[in-house]
């Protein structure tokens, strides 16, 4: 009697152990369906991402391939101010996806990649994992597509999800450069947006409060035009009230 219960619990044992194997085998393309999608420059100096991520919208595995983060560092200790400040913010975004709940975000070393330039890395390692590739630059996007590698552009995103401003709508932004043309300054909005504010040239460095005077929006990015407020206009050329 002994040994029937014991041949009994060995047999209910082994049909217990065979299911739950079962069970996580048919589970485990699941948990290998997330998509592998591999972070350019662009998109992490954009910021934007990190914002739909917080929603999350987005729930894939995202790789940030060492060679992005050092195109990064470069650009943070270069001459060109704007892009020190954008290419900083790039590698706080580099932590803050880490810390993001919806993503499961991976540093890669791609070294074994020698000295291939960074885009050419993105496309390589995009093709080879059957990943996608997160980006902000038109330029790169066409050449995925060529290579019939998918893309998310986050400037399409955008394309979708207009802003709320509209043409003569006021805010206040920092002016942080100087534009293009004679007496231009330029700012940016919360989400990237770069704002070009005429006669701003003097405020650099200053919040200003501009009103927006047209926006243009294209799959290489999105900008906006802005005009300075009648009082702040006044002070730039020197006048008083």
């Amino acid at each position: 009697m002994d040994l029937l219960f014991l041949l009994l619990a060995i047999g209910i044992f082994g049909e217990t152990t065979f299911l739950t194997i079962n069970s996580l085998t048919r589970k485990s393309p699941k948990a290998s369906g997330r998509r592998k999608v591999y972070v350019d420059t662009s998109a992490l100096m954009d910021g934007r991402i990190i914002e739909v991520g917080k929603t999350g919208f987005l729930a894939d595995d995202f790789i940030v391939p060492k060679s992005v983060i050092r195109e990064m560092q470069l650009l943070a200790d270069g001459k060109d101010a704007e892009k020190r400040v954008r290419a900083r913010l790039g590698l706080d975004n580099v932590s803050e996806l880490e810390r993001t709940v919806f993503f499961d975000t991976t540093i890669l070393d791609d070294s074994e990649l020698g000295k291939m330039p960074v885009d050419e890395r993105l496309l390589v390692l995009a093709r080879q994992n059957r990943g996608i590739i997160l980006t902000c630059d038109y330029n790169l996007a066409k050449v995925a597509a060529t290579e019939k590698i998918e893309t998310l552009n986050v400037n399409d995103l955008a394309l979708v999800l207009s802003s709320k401003l509209q043409q003569g709508d006021k805010l206040k932004i920092k002016i942080t450069g100087k534009g293009s043309n004679p007496r231009q300054g330029v700012g940016h909005l919360a989400d990237g947006t770069m704002v070009v504010v005429d006669n701003a040239e003097k405020l650099v460095g200053k919040e200003a409060n501009v009103e927006f005077v047209r926006f243009l929006q294209t799959s290489a990015g999105r900008m906006a035009f802005a005009k300075l407020a009648n009082r702040q206009f006044r002070e730039s050329r020197g006048r008083k009230d």
